[in-house]
């Protein structure tokens, strides 16, 4: 985006576009950030995430990925300023438990994803603040619309997807999922289609398994909502089967 000393200084200055630059230096901000891909199965939803190259010395906390648990049955993936997504993760996971105690039953996701992006979007209307430079996608089940995936920006704007990607790698992302995703897929085809897009969207010439965060949500057999991270043995097989190492050169 091109700097404008006059325009950018207040969030609530249109410049003689009619833009919002504040708001469009923060979705910038996401846009670099590394490569998250959605895509709803008719029986889940996986949320894959890139990881960020940190130092060897590095010690990882239980969130100190991109994935982030909300509630039994909402989880999101976050872009952008870290400190901002942490403040917006427990401002939703409060949310929940509020709701829980005043209906005595779980939340539906867009009501959720929609107070939080009211809020997101309540900053870019005030004076002395800036938007939360903060992205996320949003992955859940609730008894009204069953599996439902949603992307949000700094905006505030939200919008439900079939497939979505985020980051750096959103143009070469979407592209593949738009030919190769298709409506009726399983939560296994799910997981191998995102693991290849993910994998082809990196910076990186040799990706490797340390790269990828991946989790899903899913019901179990006894009709249970669950959620949980493919680690291990179980995401090596499924980058394998999705050719990651060969689609960059290995």
């Amino acid at each position: 985006l091109k700097m404008s000393s006059k325009y950018d200084k207040k969030t609530t200055t249109f410049d003689p576009n009619g833009r919002l630059l504040q708001v469009e230096y923060a979705i910038e901000h996401i846009n670099q950030d590394g490569s998250v891909v959605g895509i709803l199965a008719k029986d889940g939803i996986v949320l894959a995430a890139e990881k960020k190259e940190v130092s060897k010395l590095f010690v990882p906390t239980r969130e100190s990925g991109k994935l982030y648990k909300i509630d039994d049955h909402i989880f999101a993936s976050l872009s952008g300023v870290v400190m901002d997504g942490n403040y917006m993760i427990d401002m939703a996971r409060v949310q929940c438990q509020r709701h829980l105690y005043a209906y005595h039953e779980p939340i539906y996701v867009e009501e959720l994803v929609k107070h939080l992006c009211n809020q997101m979007h309540y900053y870019t209307q005030v004076g002395g603040s800036r938007p939360f430079g903060v992205g996320f996608m949003f992955a859940g089940y609730d008894k009204q619309r069953g599996f439902q995936l949603y992307n949000s920006d700094p905006s505030g704007n939200y919008a439900a997807w079939r497939a979505q990607a985020t980051g750096k790698g959103c143009v070469t992302a979407i592209s593949q999922l738009k030919d190769d995703y298709k409506q009726d897929c399983t939560l296994d085809e799910a997981l191998v289609l995102a693991a290849q897009v993910l994998g082809k969207s990196m910076d990186s010439a040799t990706p490797s398994a340390d790269k990828f965060e991946i989790g899903v949500i899913k019901k179990n057999e006894a009709g249970e909502v669950v959620q949980r991270r493919i680690e291990g043995e179980e995401l090596q097989k499924i980058l394998t089967t999705a050719k990651v190492f060969e689609s960059k050169g290995k």
